[in-house]
């Protein structure tokens, strides 16, 4: 499996980043191609300096199936809808799964 993490900082009203986030964005993401699970979290920091509020994971079966999505009108619409979120950071990163 791989996945792409997204997490978002703190947002400038937690209110209208959920409302936002659960009406319009992930309809948006849900389209991608490959895609194969969509997970979310509000994280409790078990740390100092932590400042991320929501953590969204896009699960496909490949590295492949996620550069498919990357490159897919759907993401494009996606990353699009990123500037209607309000928070202070945004990053994104992806990566082969494992276990032990």
């Amino acid at each position: 499996m791989h996945r792409i993490t997204i997490q978002y900082g703190k947002p400038t009203d937690a209110e209208v980043f959920d409302s936002h986030y659960f009406d319009v964005h992930v309809a948006l993401a849900a389209d991608l191609p490959g895609l194969k699970r969509f997970s979310w979290s509000k994280p409790r920091p078990l740390g100092e300096n932590v400042d991320v509020y929501f953590v969204a994971e896009l699960w496909f079966d490949s590295a492949e199936d996620v550069k498919t999505a990357l490159k897919s009108p759907e993401m494009a619409a996606t990353g699009a809808d990123l500037a209607n979120f309000s928070v202070d950071s945004i990053t994104m990163f992806s990566g082969e799964v494992n276990e032990a």
